[in-house]
């Protein structure tokens, strides 16, 4: 059932910034604050020019940011509220100029706790609500509220990639190993949510298998996918997703149990991937990015990623051994999400500061 919000104009709230500017290896960047007013946002989008922004807020909210106002939109789905479900990702794809398309992931309620759910309305130029939204696709249902994962990319080939937690499931449990289950999974769908099979040897929608709790996803420049996982006491990773592959948890991990028990058999095991990059101690990282573009020096290439436990942004460099460089600043409050905008910024939702920001190399005097 749709709960269908009523149209309503937010106007933005004025505040001093709290930095002007942020020293990083690419200069000094400027960080301007793009609107506030937000709760516990989650997700955002480019629509096309002149159309503005779209911002999920896990407490059920799609948001509109246009000419410098927000405003709710109606016809999105009913979610399951509570913990770390509600109203989460969104995707907005290549041909929405001509499809009108928005995609959602949300936590929708069932018999059985809650299920990770894609669905897919239209939103007409200017219009105030989401029409025929439905439900093309859901997860399999878990008691509890954790670990939904629930991030998703438009691949070159025009099918979504869904990276999706266990569900809290815990080192115990084996559901993320599970071939037949959609707990601690990559899937791939169409557009129309039907299981593809783009993985040999498993069943048709798993496109990898062994995931703790993604939260971020990205393509680079190749159409690789790239995500960030948190891990348990320790052992957050990124991984190069390859299809077919095992990532190992609860298996394997570099992280330990909350109580200090060590959690499967150890860091490695023959026949399943190790990540690209790993922490420990944690650090949450969340949305996940990797820049195409030329807006910063020297960063064409580089993974950014969110962290939700220590309140920066840190940059890796694939190219020089995944080393980091962290940008903190109090705008990087809790980071969520990232986005490199058309024009080559970067974009970022601090949960922190109930916040969207605009990053930039800064404009040299003269």
């Amino acid at each position: 059932m749709l709960r269908l919000m009523a149209f309503a104009c937010l106007a933005v709230v004025a505040t001093a910034p709290l930095a002007r500017a942020l020293p990083s290896s690419a200069g000094e960047l400027s960080i301007e604050r793009i609107t506030d007013g937000l709760t516990e946002p989650w997700a955002f989008g480019f629509l096309p020019e002149g159309e503005g922004v779209l911002i999920t807020e896990r407490g059920g909210r799609l948001l509109r940011l246009a000419e410098g106002r927000l405003s709710a939109l109606g016809g999105v789905p009913e979610t399951a509220q509570g913990g770390q479900g509600g109203l989460l990702d969104l995707l907005i794809p290549k041909d929405f100029a001509r499809s009108r398309e928005i995609y959602l992931l949300y936590a929708a309620k069932t018999p059985g706790g809650s299920a990770i759910t894609l669905g897919r309305g239209r939103l007409e130029p200017g219009g105030p609500a989401l029409s025929g939204f439905k439900a093309l696709w859901s997860g399999d249902s878990a008691p509890g509220a954790r670990h939904f994962g629930a991030r998703m990319v438009e691949s070159p080939q025009g099918h979504l990639l869904i990276g999706l937690g266990d569900r809290g499931t815990g080192p115990g449990g084996t559901e993320a190993q599970d071939p037949e289950l959609s707990h601690g999974k990559v899937m791939a769908l169409s557009r129309e949510g039907q299981p593809l099979e783009l993985a040999p040897g498993l069943p048709a929608g798993v496109f990898s298998l062994g995931h703790r709790n993604i939260q971020g996803a990205a393509l680079d420049a190749q159409g690789r996918l790239w995500v960030s996982e948190h891990g348990a006491r320790g052992g957050d990773e990124i991984n190069l997703i390859r299809p077919g592959a095992n990532y190992g948890w609860p298996v394997i991990s570099y992280g330990r149990n909350y109580n200090g028990a060590a959690i499967g058999i150890g860091p490695r095991a023959e026949g399943m991937e190790q990540p690209a990059l790993y922490w420990d101690p944690s650090v949450a990282p969340s949305g996940l990015v990797v820049l195409k573009g030329e807006g910063f020096a020297g960063w064409t290439g580089s993974l950014l990623a969110g962290s939700l436990k220590d309140d920066h942004i840190v940059r890796i460099d694939p190219a020089a051994g995944f080393a980091r460089e962290v940008l903190r600043a109090p705008q990087t409050a809790r980071v969520r999400d990232l986005r490199e905008a058309p024009d080559g910024s970067l974009w970022f939702l601090s949960v922190g500061q109930g916040a969207l920001y605009r990053l930039s190399p800064k404009a040299k005097p003269g």
